[in-house]
Parts: structure tokens; sequence; C-alpha cells
């Protein structure tokens, strides 16, 4: 009697784990509208009654509004096409491993229906590719968004 008493135990705390797994993996997604764009990785976005200062995962474009740095080559750039591409839009944030950055910012992969705009700012050559571990999920293909955008010319990398 006892072996199937244990594997009923075993089943239920299974059971539990799965249950608390699908709520944290939908935890980690969710939608909202963007409103305002800060600068080409930098985005505000409207989550239910509540505005988010939301950092683009794994990419780093020119910095437009810096305290220190200024405005470097092609912040401006990035910062329009960044515009272009969600500015009003609802979008869906994908978390990683690590939810906020030291700033307090909500660190994300920003999608617009199919585009995740992070990668298509690597892929057009707007933003290179920023890994700081733990979120390290898209790495690979920003990496090689970089090398082709890298290779075509595209964007920041455009030969004079």
């Amino acid at each position: 009697m006892r072996f199937p008493v244990r594997w009923v135990s075993v089943l239920l705390v299974l059971a539990c784990a799965l249950s608390l797994w699908g709520a944290t993996a939908s935890a980690r997604e969710m939608e909202g509208t963007v409103v305002r764009i800060v600068d080409g990785d930098t985005i505000h976005v409207r989550i239910g009654s509540t505005i988010e200062k939301v950092r683009y995962i794994g990419v780093n474009t020119p910095e437009v509004h810096h305290p220190t740095k200024g405005e470097e080559p092609g912040g401006r750039e990035a910062s329009e096409v960044n515009r272009q591409l969600v500015a009003g839009k609802r979008v869906r944030l994908q978390l990683d491993v690590q939810e906020r950055d030291r700033y307090g910012r909500l660190l994300a992969y920003v999608w617009v229906g199919d585009l995740m705009v992070n990668a298509e700012l690597v892929r057009q050559g707007y933003a290179q590719v920023m890994t700081i571990p733990p979120n390290v999920r898209y790495q690979d293909l920003f990496l090689k968004l970089q090398r082709d955008a890298r290779e075509a010319g595209r964007g920041l990398w455009r030969r004079a």
C-alpha cells in the first residue's frame, strides 16, 4: 500500500509544480500601449493603470540624452526607427530571467504582433548586440542579425 501512496504524493507534487510553472510562465509576458519613446532602446508603456519604463533586452542604441556622453552619432536615427516601429502601438512585453535593471526599468523583448522590435532594430542596423546575463534568450539571433547588418552596411553600419 505504501508504493501507490508514495506515487500519488509524487504526482500531486508534480501537478502543483507544473501548475506553478504555468502561472509563472504566463506572468513572464504582459501587454500594454506605448505612450512615449525615450530613445532607440527605451520606451514608456501603459500597462493597465501603470506606466512602466521599459528597456529593450539584448541591444543597445546610440545615446540621445546621456548626462555625460551627450548625443552620440546615430542616436536620433535609432530613436526615429524605434518611434516608427512602436509609437502608440499595442505591444507584448516578454520578460527573461532578470525582470528589472539597476535603474528599476522593466527589461523586455518588445513585440508588435509577430515582430520583435529588439531584433528588428539590430536587423536594420540601428542597434548593436549588448548581452547582459542572465537575459540571453535571443543572443544567437541578435548576433546573426548584427553580422548580416554590418556586412550589408545597413543603418549605423552604412559606409560613408
